[in-house]
């Protein structure tokens, strides 16, 4: 049990100390302190919830490296909380925001270098991913309006409707396109961030962004389909009364 909880629990301990990092450079907010502790607590609670059901006993070398970049996720939802109310300095956020991505390149080619690869890695990667576009499309919807949105929110949305229609969750073969789309979401969106690309020319670059995302997960929903259980409508119906 102890060993099980050690490196989520490491995982808080850190973001607890990039905040008071951030609070005593940036000086962060009552926003920032309460999201930043509670994506902490949430990493945490469901690192070791996956650790539990997956059996794994620590975390391998390459999960060490995501969860490194889980904590500076944390710290880059922590300034988007308080930049609703508050100035923050853009620069660090995006310095915080590179070095994830970077690291984002590292975590995998760790895992296949030291033979630790692992669908508990593979998952807690893409839920890192997942977070921080979302993070980045709150702070961009500043300046480019709520429809920026839709490129953090559609990775969710995809999990919503695995929960409601059964043909979607089966398991889907890996495809390195989706990489290559995700890392030009957070490109383009540190780019948004920035804010020092001509107005025009972001909001056609966040557009192309979006479309690219719709066409992976558009791709991903047909091979789904076409590859559907013969009659599961059915059997949904059948099973839900």
């Amino acid at each position: 049990m102890h060993k099980v909880q050690t490196g989520p629990a490491i995982g808080f301990l850190a973001q607890v100390v990039l905040l008071a990092g951030l609070d005593r450079t940036a000086g962060l907010g009552g926003a920032g302190w309460l999201v930043g502790l509670t994506f902490g607590a949430a990493l945490c609670g469901l690192l070791t919830w996956g650790m539990h059901r997956s059996g794994a006993a620590h975390l391998g070398p390459a999960d060490w490296v995501t969860l490194a970049r889980s904590v500076l996720v944390g710290g880059v939802a922590a300034l988007t909380a308080d930049s609703f109310d508050l100035p923050v300095p853009v620069r660090l956020l995006v310095i915080l925001t590179i070095v994830a991505l970077v690291l984002d390149g590292v975590d995998g080619q760790v895992a296949r270098r030291t033979g630790t690869v692992s669908a508990l890695g593979a998952r807690f990667d893409m839920e890192v991913d997942a977070s921080l576009l979302l993070v980045l499309s709150l702070y961009a919807a500043h300046r480019f309006g709520p429809w920026v949105l839709a490129i953090g929110l559609m990775r969710y949305g995809f999990v919503v409707a695995t929960w409601l229609l059964p043909w979607m969750q089966a398991t889907l073969p890996p495809r390195y396109w989706r990489k290559v789309v995700a890392a030009t979401q957070g490109v383009v969106l540190v780019a948004a961030s920035a804010g020092i690309v001509p107005l025009p020319l972001m909001v056609t670059a966040l557009l192309i962004a979006l479309a690219l995302l719709v066409e992976s997960f558009g791709r991903d929903v047909l091979w789904l389909w076409a590859r559907r259980a013969p009659g599961w409508a059915i059997r949904s119906v059948l099973e839900s009364k």
